[in-house]
C-alpha cells in the first residue's frame, strides 16, 4: 500500500499507518509546545493523540471482528489523521448483519468510556461530570469524553460513516438494498451540507 507503514498483524488483520498521520503528530506536538512552552506538554499532547488512536484501532477491530463472525474477512485496517478504516472484503449479506457490524465500532468506544469511568470512580478521581470536556480535565477524563464524542460523531446518519450504515441497514430491512443505499447516501449528503 502506498504511503503506509505496517504497524503489525493482530488477530490476522494487518494494521497500517498512513504516513500523513505524522503530520498530525507533529502539528499536535508543536501546538502544545507553543501553547505551554514545554516539551513535557508537547509529549503529553502527542501521548493523548496516540491513546485516542489506540481507541480508534479498537473501534475498527470491533467492526472487523464482528464482520468475521458473519463470514466477512477484513483486508486491513488503516489509520489516517482523520480516523481509521477497516477494509471489509464485502458487505454482509443480511441487513441485520450490517447493522451489527456498523454498531460494533461505536459499542467498543462505549465500553472504553465505561471502563475509564469505572477506573476514575474506583480510584476516587472522578470529577463532576459537568466539568469534563474534550479539552479540559485529566488525561483519563479527556480520553473518556473523547470516546463518547466518537460514539456520537460516528453515529451521525452520514453514509458511509457508521451511522449512515446503520440507517442503510435499517432501510434495507424494508426496502430494496439499492434504494436503501441511495436514501442513506442522500441523507449523508444532506448532513455534509449542514
Amino acid at each position: 500500500m502506498k504511503w503506509t507503514l505496517k504497524l503489525g498483524t493482530f488477530a490476522g488483520i494487518d494494521v497500517y499507518l498512513h504516513t500523513t498521520f505524522f503530520l498530525l503528530i507533529g502539528w499536535i506536538g508543536i501546538s502544545y509546545w507553543l501553547q505551554e512552552n514545554s516539551v513535557i506538554a508537547a509529549l503529553a499532547g502527542v501521548a493523548f493523540i496516540l491513546a485516542l488512536f489506540a481507541s480508534v484501532v479498537l473501534h475498527e477491530y470491533g467492526h472487523a471482528l464482528t464482520a468475521r463472525k458473519f463470514g466477512v474477512k477484513t483486508r486491513d485496517i488503516t489509520l489516517y489523521p482523520i480516523g481509521g478504516v477497516a477494509s471489509l472484503e464485502r458487505i454482509p449479506e443480511e441487513p441485520k448483519q450490517e447493522l451489527w457490524v456498523a454498531l460494533a465500532g461505536p459499542l467498543v468506544n462505549v465500553v472504553i468510556a465505561a471502563a475509564l469511568f469505572l477506573g476514575l470512580l474506583v480510584t476516587g478521581n472522578l470529577a463532576p461530570l459537568n466539568t469534563m470536556s474534550v479539552t479540559g480535565g485529566t488525561f483519563v477524563e479527556r480520553l473518556m469524553v473523547t470516546n463518547l464524542a466518537l460514539v456520537g460523531f460516528n453515529l451521525l446518519p452520514a453514509f458511509p460513516m457508521d451511522g449512515g450504515r446503520v440507517l442503510r441497514s435499517l432501510l434495507a430491512m424494508r426496502l430494496d438494498y439499492t434504494q436503501a443505499t441511495q436514501i442513506a447516501a442522500s441523507v449523508g449528503q444532506g448532513m455534509a451540507f449542514i
